[in-house]
C-alpha cells in the first residue's frame, strides 16, 4: 500500500454523507471540521440534494473542541437543525477529529432518539474506511436505528416486493439513470415485482425505507460494495439475495440479469409466467439489436477511423460491466484495465475469474490500483497499434490527449461532463454508452 495516493477517485468514510443526501428529505449532520464538508462538496459537485454539500449542518470542530470535547456543541446543532430544516430523517456522521478525541456521539444521538426523533448515528471517521464501505455502514445504521423503530409492527413479507441495491449515489455519476432503468426492467419484465430503490427521485423516501423488512428477497448489483447490506438483511429478516456481480450493460448481460432474477424468484416460491418474461425480453432485445444492426453500416464506413481497443479506469462494477459489453457486443478489445475503488483483497480473485469468463479467446488484464497515478504510468508506457479509447475520470483527459486516444469521462471526478439522469445500465444504457463513445470519436473530425 503506497503512503501517498495520486489522483484518488474515491473519498474517505465521511464522503458517504452523499448516501444520506440521496434519501429524499434526509439530512446529514456532520460532527467534523468545516473542511470535511467542503472537500466532499467539491469532489462530488452538483450534489446538493435536500441538504447536502455546503448546506449540510456541521459542528465546525475547532481546537477548543479538541481540548474540551464537542458533545454539547453537537447537541445544540442537532436541536437547532430541527428548527431550521423540516426533515424526515437525520443521520449524524462523526469525522476523524471527533472520533480521535473520543466524543460519545452515539450517546448524544440516543438522547434525541429517546424523544422520538427520527435520528441515526453512523460510525464514519474518515480514517476507518472508504466511502464505498461507509455507504454500507450508513445503510445498515438507518435500517437498525430507524427502520426497526418506525416500520409497522409485525409486518408480513410480501412475495412481490424486493429491495434493490446497486449504484452508490453520487460516487457513481450515473446512479439516478441506472436505478431508474434497473427498476423499470425489474417491474416491467413480467415478474410482477415491485422494487424499492431507496434513493433518488423514484424513492418514496423514509416511507419506502420502512417497507424494507417486507421484501421477499433482495437484489444486489455489485462485485463487492453493498454485500454486507444484503448479508445483514439475510441474517436479520431471513431475506435471501440475488447477486449479479457487475452492472449489466447491453443485450447479452441484461438478458442474463433478468433471467437470473427469474430463476432466483422461482426458487423462492414465486409463481412466474415465463411466457410474459420471454415476451418482454424479446421486445427489449428486438429494439436493442435493431440499433446495433443499424450501427453496422456506420462502423463499416468509418472502420479505419474509430477506436479498436480501450483502457478503462473505474470501479470494479464498471470495469467488468463495460468490458463484457464492449468486447462481446461492440468489438472493442480491452487492453490494460484498472480498478481504482480500493477493492478489498478478498474479492480480487473472484473479480479476475469473472472477467476471465467474458472470453475464451482473449486474456483480460485487470490491475487493482487505488493509486490512479500508477495506473496512468502503466498506460503511458503501453503501446498498441491502431486508435484507442480511454474511459476514465477527468484526471485522464490529458493522458488521452498525449497518447492520441479518444476519451470518455465516465468516473469521478468528472469536471468535463454534466450528468443528470443518464445511465449505462440495461439495454437502453448500452445504446447510450455506444453513442457516447462514437460521438467522442466523431467530434475529432473537422
Amino acid at each position: 500500500m503506497p503512503k501517498h495516493l495520486e489522483q484518488q477517485r474515491y473519498m474517505c468514510a465521511l464522503g458517504a454523507m452523499q448516501t444520506v443526501v440521496a434519501i429524499p428529505h434526509a439530512v446529514p449532520i456532520l460532527h467534523s471540521g468545516p473542511g470535511c464538508g467542503n472537500m466532499t462538496s467539491g469532489f462530488f459537485e452538483r450534489s446538493r440534494g435536500y441538504s447536502g454539500g455546503n448546506t449540510a449542518p456541521c459542528t465546525n470542530f475547532t481546537e477548543a473542541d479538541v481540548v474540551f470535547g464537542g458533545e454539547r456543541k453537537l447537541a445544540a446543532l442537532i436541536r437547532n437543525s430541527y428548527k431550521v430544516l423540516k426533515s424526515d430523517l437525520q443521520v449524524v456522521l462523526p469525522g476523524c477529529t471527533s472520533a480521535i478525541v473520543g466524543d460519545d456521539v452515539s450517546r448524544v444521538v440516543k438522547e434525541f432518539a429517546d424523544e422520538g426523533k427520527p435520528i441515526v448515528f453512523a460510525d464514519t471517521p474518515g480514517f476507518q474506511y472508504s466511502n464505498y464501505e461507509a455507504h454500507s455502514e450508513i445503510v445498515k445504521a438507518v435500517i437498525q436505528q430507524y427502520v426497526e423503530r418506525f416500520a409497522p409492527a409485525k409486518t408480513a413479507q410480501k412475495k412481490k416486493r424486493v429491495n434493490l441495491f446497486a449504484s452508490i449515489p453520487y460516487q457513481d455519476p450515473f446512479w439516478k439513470g441506472n436505478l431508474q432503468e434497473l427498476k423499470r426492467l425489474i417491474e416491467m419484465s413480467g415478474f410482477g415485482l415491485e422494487a424499492n430503490v431507496l434513493f433518488g427521485p423514484l424513492s418514496r423516501g423514509v416511507e419506502e425505507w420502512q417497507t424494507i423488512p417486507e421484501a421477499a428477497f433482495n437484489i444486489l448489483v455489485s462485485p463487492w460494495f453493498g454485500l454486507s447490506i444484503v448479508q445483514y438483511l439475510e441474517e436479520r429478516y431471513r431475506q435471501p439475495f440475488y447477486h449479479f456481480p457487475y452492472l449489466p450493460i447491453g443485450g447479452n448481460e441484461t438478458t442474463r440479469f433478468l433471467w437470473g432474477i427469474a430463476g432466483f424468484a422461482a426458487d423462492q416460491g414465486l409463481e412466474l409466467d415465463d411466457s410474459r418474461i420471454e415476451a418482454f425480453i424479446r421486445q427489449e432485445e428486438r429494439a436493442f439489436y435493431e440499433e446495433i444492426d443499424n450501427l453496422a453500416t456506420f462502423l463499416l464506413e468509418f472502420r479505419y477511423g474509430l477506436p479498436a481497443w480501450m483502457h478503462i479506469l473505474h470501479d470494479a462494477s464498471y470495469v467488468l460491466g463495460m468490458t463484457a459489453f464492449l468486447l462481446n457486443e461492440v468489438g472493442l478489445v480491452p487492453r490494460e484495465l484498472f480498478i481504482t475503488d480500493n477493492t478489498p483483497e478478498p474479492f480480487h480473485d473472484t473479480i479476475r475469474k469473472t472477467a476471465a469468463g467474458f472470453s475464451a479467446k482473449r486474456t483480460i488484464n485487470i490491475t487493482f490500483h487505488n493509486d490512479a497515478g500508477l495506473a496512468q504510468a502503466e498506460i503511458a508506457a503501453a503501446h498498441h497499434e491502431g486508435r484507442g479509447l480511454i474511459i476514465g475520470s477527468g484526471w485522464d483527459k490529458d493522458l488521452a490527449r498525449k497518447k492520441g486516444c479518444d476519451f470518455l469521462s465516465a468516473a469521478l471526478p468528472s469536471p468535463y461532463r454534466l450528468v443528470m439522469t443518464t445511465g449505462y445500465a440495461g439495454y437502453r444504457g448500452g445504446l447510450r454508452l455506444i453513442e457516447d463513445i462514437y460521438n467522442t470519436a466523431l467530434a475529432t473530425y473537422r
